[in-house]
């Protein structure tokens, strides 16, 4: 020990930075530990007002400030409707309950006021459970989950987590007892407050003020509006693909020479490599053994029939299960509907998700998808209407990379795969067979999604080699491209992030790491992002855009699902030509890229009838 200096100690960690590292990684279980030992949960004195009282300081001082907080206990489930209490509290900690039935006219009409900015946390579940007018506050509404989520998409963003990473203050049993729910609405203006200054910071506001905001109200008319299901449809189809599983099950018996459970890992890898000797080479193994994932399977069933058979039972069986089967079980006995979640503040991409049931995973290229599909039909006397963007992230690669023949291609409307593959393989346009294009087609999309050779190489059955030369060709022809995404890179990791055409941002700090697969995963997700994320928010900016017109305009179309890129209606039959042309001009102008949108729109009785 040298003198003078101290022998090294630990003294712990930083709870502060802890927190926020596990907030930014969404490492939620243990994230409430980290606040200081010994710290209570967060109480606030919550007045209970009396039938016919107004509380009218808090009246004048949110009136006063411009601002006010809120938020109920309330549920929804499309017919039923229940909410107990709301509480209400301004700037000064002042919390006020009231019955959810007996609100003061005073108090709703500040709710209401379009020149009160009201501060909430899940607004959708706000107007969706007090069956609100979704005009009321839409304007001047900020939602702190949203905000949380521009601010940070990867981060956590329910109520508690905020306060104890943004605040480092402890709020328990949110809309869960009168007591939790007052203590997170009196923390909404504080939080409100340090995620605008998050969103100023990363210049996000007119982002958040003019697409994530006003789409609460559009994604909120969605679900309750549901979609109209025809179970005798399904039925039929289950006991359909009940019998072609049996027929799978025979067959797959037949193959192996004995019985086994088809569902079982260990007993599919003894029929594999034990039973049939299949090659292991290039198989993945872990700690119970050989891989019979799908990349695996595939990859067998070049070379034997059984792996082929194990794809399509497993297929078929989970389509049954999670679609045919699960869906007549989810229509909601008051509607009579099916009624979707749309998740705004999951997908780090900017992508809106759907869940309860999800509705955004029905293949739409196999057969059975298809059939799924046309189980989703419009009520009588209506059509469905479907409007899809034409390769919208190729289009948006053209408009970010500037690429002069991306450009060209686009804009003379020529088939980009063709071109691409007449590009690659050096051959004239009228020389491009089906599978050049094909092989295109593979290459154009997966350079979106950072395809290295090895996976090209999979995808097209052909020599690594072979694969290295097609994707070096691609950007001799494509340098802008090329330009592009080491641009992107290069940004990224400089600055720690990436960003969409409107702002969106995503952190990658993976970016920065010592682990060559992470680093490779970051950098696939950094080229792709700005595209993806680009493309989700243009259909937002459609989706706020044909709402608000299909409102102003009176019009009985009502817009239903959003599947990525695609958008469904249910429009009254006299309606149908307006609604196509709306659309059309609404997706189409949301944007002006170098290249033109281009919105594929069709309309017929069910689902799949509209692709």
């Amino acid at each position: 020990e040298h003198a003078g200096i101290a022998e090294p100690a630990y003294r712990g960690f930083s709870a502060e930075t802890v927190r926020q590292l596990f907030s930014r990684f969404g490492f939620q279980p243990r994230e409430k530990s980290l606040l200081p030992a010994g710290s209570a949960a967060h109480e606030v004195d919550v007045r209970r007002l009396q039938p016919g009282e107004v509380p009218d300081d808090l009246v004048a001082r949110a009136r006063r400030d411009g601002t006010v907080a809120f938020a109920s206990d309330g549920t929804f489930r499309h017919g039923d409707r229940s909410c107990g209490a709301l509480v209400v509290a301004d700037r000064e900690g002042t919390v006020v309950r009231f019955s959810a039935d007996e609100v003061p006219r005073e108090v709703e009409d500040l709710l209401g006021d379009p020149e009160i900015e009201v501060v909430t946390h899940d607004w959708k579940r706000e107007l969706l459970a007090r069956d609100r007018s979704a005009a009321a506050g839409a304007g001047a509404t900020f939602d702190t989950m949203v905000a949380s989520y521009l601010a940070e998409a990867t981060a956590t963003h329910a109520l508690s987590d905020l306060c104890a990473n943004l605040l480092g203050v402890r709020v328990e049993g949110f809309r869960e007892s009168e007591q939790g729910l007052g203590a997170g609405v009196a923390q909404l203006l504080p939080l409100r407050d340090t995620l605008a200054e998050k969103l100023r910071e990363r210049e996000l506001e007119r982002l958040f003020r003019d697409i994530e905001m006003p789409l609460v109200a559009v994604l909120a008319r969605m679900e309750a509006q549901g979609v109209r299901l025809d179970v005798d449809l399904l039925k039929t189809m289950g006991k359909e693909f009940d019998s072609r599983l049996a027929e799978l099950e025979t067959e797959i018996y037949e193959i192996a020479g004995d019985r086994f459970n088809i569902a079982s890992p260990p007993q599919l890898r003894e029929v594999l490599f034990e039973r049939l000797g299949l090659s292991t080479k290039g198989v993945k193994k872990g700690k119970t053994g050989y891989s019979t994932d799908v990349d695996v399977l595939t990859k067998l069933a070049k070379d034997h029939p059984l792996p082929a058979k194990i794809l399509d039972f497993r297929g078929l069986a989970k389509l049954k299960s999670t679609y045919v089967d699960a869906l007549p079980d989810a229509i909601d006995a008051r509607t009579g509907r099916l009624h979707t979640t749309f998740n705004q503040a999951v997908a780090a991409t900017g992508r809106l998700s759907s869940s309860d049931p999800n509705l955004q995973n029905i293949p739409i290229r196999t057969e059975e998808g298809r059939r799924i599909r046309a189980a989703f039909v419009a009520a009588p006397g209506h059509r469905l209407v479907g409007a899809d963007y034409s390769q919208i992230e190729l289009r948006l690669l053209a408009h970010l990379s500037g690429d002069p023949a991306l450009i060209d291609a686009f804009s003379r409307d020529q088939d980009v795969h063709a071109r691409t593959a007449a590009e690659v393989f050096d051959v004239l346009p009228g020389a491009v067979t089906s599978e050049m294009r094909r092989a295109a087609k593979v290459i154009n999309f997966g350079i979106i999604y950072g395809m290295g050779p090895q996976r090209l190489a999979r995808e097209l059955s052909i020599p690594l080699r072979q694969a290295q030369a097609y994707i070096e060709q691609y950007f001799d022809r494509y340098a802008g491209v090329k330009s592009y995404m080491e641009g992107v890179l290069a940004t990224a990791r400089e600055c720690g992030f990436v960003t969409t055409l409107f702002g969106r941002r995503r952190s990658l700090p993976e970016l920065a790491g010592k682990d060559r697969v992470a680093v490779q995963a970051a950098e696939r997700t950094a080229t792709n992002t700005p595209i993806q994320g680009s493309a989700a928010d243009l259909i937002k900016v459609a989706m706020v855009a044909i709402d608000g017109r299909l409102r102003a305009e009176g019009s009985g179309a009502q817009m239903i699902l959003q599947v990525h890129d695609e958008l469904l209606f249910e429009v009254p039959d006299a309606e149908v030509d307006a609604l196509v042309a709306l659309v059309r001009e609404e997706m189409e102008g949301a944007y002006d890229l170098r290249v033109p949108l281009q919105v594929d729109v069709r309309h017929g009785a069910n689902w799949s009838e509209v692709h």
